[in-house]
């Protein structure tokens, strides 16, 4: 994300707004402390940077006076909902923000940040941050081209697998996907309001009306960010950045549709068994204009759940 100009430069507008002789706190910093670094450049009197991955902590310790910034950035290794400091910070800021806007514990996170390490009147970047969803058929997305992993994933796929102890249905992550593929407007499903109310566990229903004649079998998801409340929102959908989208499937097989056929569709967050990564589960019930109706869902915890239960998996996790 180091080189994501799109989000870097709407993180830069925001610290130069915020930061200028004041205390940040910079949660999840990385080995290149780059948000560290930019509240500094900005004119931050000092900075606490977080790390939790030690990898990542000792590089970021090794580099810190290769900078020449050790005199002005504290850096602490641990949780972020476990480490303990004062006094207390005026800004935070963090890009613990996934493609589904919740999914890296982001809600979690900065609900703790802001009743534990931020002052009152503190301030989090980014300001807010939305998951929208659309209807689509996934075959649309590759038009029409074989549906497989990239040969670059299967490495961390393999990891994942074993850091669970065992195959599950992931999420699937669709680069690139085109907006000329989505059959209905999107519609935001998931809101993180960073400096308002922020809501760790979320149920949202809204309804997507078709727009175009096609099929369908699920929703693609993806984000919008803002980092200050008036400016345009990053779109990971319409933007070149590294946040993707996520497609997940809802029907067993593609159904057709046409204009004016209506998807309601209902996305649950609850905050799993680790306390601070999020479990999703969507329904959906498909109302086509000559009064038929499809049943559909889909559950998508952090960790576990089935494997193969749905056609897509079979296809990418065939039995031999």
């Amino acid at each position: 994300m180091t080189t994501d100009e799109e989000r870097n430069k709407r993180f830069r507008a925001a610290l130069a707004q915020l930061a200028p002789d004041k205390r940040v706190l910079d949660l999840g910093t990385g080995q290149d402390v780059l948000w560290a670094r930019e509240s500094l450049q900005a004119g931050a009197r000092q900075v606490l940077a977080v790390e939790v991955i030690p990898e990542s902590f000792n590089k970021a310790a090794a580099n810190l006076p290769a900078y020449g910034l050790q005199d002005q950035v504290t850096l602490l290794r641990g949780e972020a909902t476990e480490i303990e400091f004062a006094p207390k910070v005026d800004v935070c800021v963090a890009e613990i923000v996934g493609s589904l806007a919740s999914a890296e514990g982001a809600a979690v996170v900065l609900d703790d940040a802001k009743r534990r390490h931020l002052t009152p009147e503190g301030r989090v970047v980014p300001h807010r941050a939305v998951t929208q969803a659309a209807a689509v058929c996934l075959a649309d997305l590759f038009a029409e081209q074989p549906v497989a992993f990239s040969a670059s994933s299967l490495k961390y796929l393999e990891s994942i697998f074993n850091w669970n102890g065992a195959p599950f249905d992931v999420r699937l992550r669709v680069e690139n996907p085109s907006p000329n593929a989505l059959l209905s407007e999107g519609a935001a499903i998931e809101e993180l309001a960073f400096n308002g109310n922020l809501r760790t566990n979320q149920r949202t229903t809204t309804r997507l009306t078709i727009k175009r004649a096609g099929k369908i079998d699920g929703v693609l998801t993806w984000l919008q960010l803002w980092c200050l409340p008036d400016e345009e929102p990053l779109d990971a959908l319409r933007m070149k950045t590294n946040w993707a989208s996520i497609y997940f499937p809802l029907f067993q097989a593609s159904v057709p549709v046409t204009p004016g056929d209506v998807l309601e569709l209902s996305f649950v967050v609850t905050i799993g068994d680790d306390g601070v990564h999020p479990d999703y589960q969507l329904s959906a019930l498909l109302r086509t204009v000559d009064g038929r109706e499809h049943l559909g869902s889909f559950d998508s915890p952090h960790h576990g759940g089935p494997f193969r239960a749905q056609p897509i998996y079979r296809l990418l996790f065939p039995t031999d």
